[in-house]
């Protein structure tokens, strides 16, 4: 049985806070980077697939996975046309595309392979997004991606819980529900596994400004109006301050990584 489903931003907003960060995002995107390239380093060897990078975003994947398996024959597609602007004249597949994971504008049995990397964490009804993988994706074809899990930002979380009772963080889905849906998604796994990796940033405004600069602040329902007082981010920060290590402030991230095959 699932675990209570956390309340997703609505899609519009989504797609509308990474449209605006399309300039910005690969500046401060190195989590984004890291968890990516371990990615890649999953996929099983392919010969000439078809395939699809699943929240191209801003196509650095795109264009890494156009050097392996060649351009002609991939697709990238996004949600936020900003991203999608950004990253077709830089080239790497065939099409880009602006699409929904839950409703792939895409033909049956079309595709080899989809690499999604942390994308699906912001989609509400991830048994659909399987269902259209499933869908797409030939006898044999495979599945590759990354997400966040709740526990994602805890650091930042228990620190605002000092503060006030608002929604300041993101929150996502348990672990065990990616272990529900993809053992009931019809799709064979391969891999499942939940690895947390640690960012540090020097203070409270360099981690805020990195997630605002990703696209990937606060999107939540509840969470507060307006600007947010000088007198709550000074409680923020001394609650943070507590938690600093040697390195500086930690931001750890709940990360998922799977790869599932389409039966033969």
């Amino acid at each position: 049985m699932l675990e209570h489903q956390p309340v997703v931003p609505d899609k519009r907003r989504v797609a509308a806070s990474f449209s605006r960060s399309a300039g910005s995002y690969d500046a401060v995107a190195s989590l984004q980077r890291q968890v990516g390239a371990q990615l890649l380093a999953r996929l099983p060897h392919l010969t000439s697939p078809r395939w699809l990078d699943l929240g191209c975003g801003t196509g650095h994947f795109t264009r890494l996975l156009a050097e392996r398996f060649g351009a002609d024959s991939g697709a990238a597609l996004d949600l936020a046309e900003g991203m999608l602007h950004h990253a077709r004249p830089r080239g790497g597949a065939r099409h880009f595309i602006v699409g929904d994971a839950e409703a792939l504008p895409l033909r049956d049995a079309s595709l080899d392979l989809i690499y999604s990397s942390l994308a699906v964490q912001w989609c509400g009804d991830f048994a659909a997004v399987l269902g259209e993988a499933q869908r797409v994706l030939r006898p044999g074809g495979v599945l590759a991606f990354s997400s966040l899990c709740a526990g994602t930002l805890g650091e930042l979380r228990d620190s605002w819980r000092a503060v006030d009772g608002f929604t300041h963080v993101n929150r996502f889905r348990a672990f065990r529900d990616y272990e529900t849906l993809c053992a009931e998604s019809g799709l064979e796994v391969s891999t499942l596994e939940r690895r947390a990796q640690t960012l540090h940033f020097t203070d409270l405004r360099a981690l805020t400004r990195s997630l605002k600069d990703l696209g990937a602040h606060n999107l939540n329902p509840g969470r507060p109006d307006g600007l947010t007082s000088p007198a709550r981010i000074r409680a923020l920060a001394a609650a943070y301050e507590r938690l600093r290590t040697p390195e500086g402030l930690p931001a750890t991230y709940q990360v998922v990584y799977a790869v599932l095959n389409k039966r033969l």
